[in-house]
């Protein structure tokens, strides 16, 4: 399978802000990207340059060496002859063919012979558990055997490079965890380059070997679902990704507040090595609770606040601390044996706090 180059891609639509601006991204021979970021970053705009349905407005695309798109060099290679087979969110299936029709539909295009059209059809609606369907039309599926339908029409032309286009976001909370383990599968199976998109972390975080995340058209951060959890590049990318969302304390001249003062404390007492912190990052579930005071270590941030009320999710809680008038969220999957007024000790560990400076941009330290 291809590798994909994006160079200095642009996209500009008249006057307006670039959907896409200055982006580099590598996508690697057979690994599964995904697009993340919230809605209006570029990440659609992106797989739409990517399969060609929209021109540049500058940079440079490749495939596998192969330059697909560059306005410098005044190369344009159509839709159709870029190896790439594209999902979209709405299925976008033929509602008067028959499932095997519809799936065999681009190999009907390519003239592809009887009979390894019917190999290449059968290995594909069995792989995907929709061979029993191959007589029935779209308007007698639910919307997850559409979504396999789709998908088997893609996969059965054995494209290079398959681009997904939130496939997932019309199906319901079940069908959307069952798909995933789906599509986890059929990147092993196929071992296609797949390049998803998606606003939803942790399809992103469950299903990719690397997540670019997005921003008003601007590449944030490229790296593992591990990395881009445990090490994000700035603010953004740490609030983004995680749930709940990573609580974010300034620390900079006028922000006073009880909280924010402890944590100046903490920095300057036990990271002499770091400077010019703007503000400090605690994820929810790495701040543990206990009732009586844990024991000292200089290298954790420990204090005491009131809990301010305790929400249940089901099989975790999130507990809000009130810290001097400052909110702090902690996720726990232990029952909490405490109750909303008391008063508890909070700590978290020196190598699960989270350092940013003035603008925003990580600051590595030794744990990193």
């Amino acid at each position: 399978m291809p590798t994909i180059t994006l160079s200095q891609v642009s996209k500009s639509y008249d006057s307006l802000a670039p959907a896409i601006s200055d982006l580099d991204l590598v996508v690697r021979d057979g690994e599964f990207m995904c697009l993340l970021g919230p809605s209006g970053c570029g990440k659609s705009t992106t797989l739409r340059v990517i399969a060609g349905l929209e021109n540049l407005s500058s940079g440079e695309i490749k495939i596998g060496g192969r330059v697909l798109d560059s306005r410098d060099q005044g190369v344009f290679v159509p839709p159709e002859q870029r190896g790439a087979g594209l999902v979209f969110q709405s299925y976008a299936l033929w509602p008067h063919l028959s499932v095997e029709r519809n799936v065999s539909f681009g190999l009907r295009l390519r003239k592809v012979p009887a009979k390894e059209r019917e190999e290449r059809i059968g290995f594909v609606m069995e792989t995907l558990g929709i061979e029993q369907f191959r007589d029935r039309y779209p308007s007698q599926l639910s919307g997850g055997q559409q979504q396999r339908v789709a998908l088997a029409r893609m996969l059965v032309i054995e494209p290079d490079v398959l681009l997904l286009d939130e496939p997932l976001s019309n199906l319901d909370a079940k069908l959307r965890l069952k798909m995933r383990a789906e599509l986890k599968r059929i990147h092993v199976e196929f071992g296609t380059t797949i390049v998803f998109v998606t606003h939803d972390q942790w399809e992103a975080m469950t299903l990719s070997t690397r997540i670019a995340v997005m921003n008003e058209g601007s590449l944030q951060q490229v790296g593992t679902p591990d990395e881009i959890y445990n090490s994000p590049a700035n603010l953004f990318v740490a609030e983004f990704v995680g749930n709940p969302p990573i609580n974010v304390v300034p620390v900079t001249n006028g922000h006073d507040t009880e909280l924010s003062l402890i944590l100046c404390e903490y920095v300057a007492m036990s990271c002499p090595g770091i400077d010019n912190v703007g503000s400090v990052g605690l994820r929810p579930e790495t701040i543990r609770l206990s009732v009586s005071e844990p024991s000292g270590n200089s290298r954790c941030l420990t204090s005491h606040a009131r809990v301010a009320g305790i929400l249940p999710t089901g099989g975790n809680w999130i507990v809000e601390l009130d810290k001097g008038g400052s909110p702090i969220f902690v996720s726990t999957n232990t029952s909490p044996e405490f109750t909303a007024g008391e008063m508890l000790y909070f700590q978290v560990d020196r190598s699960r706090v989270h350092f940013f400076d003035l603008d925003g941009i990580r600051i590595s330290h030794e744990n990193d």
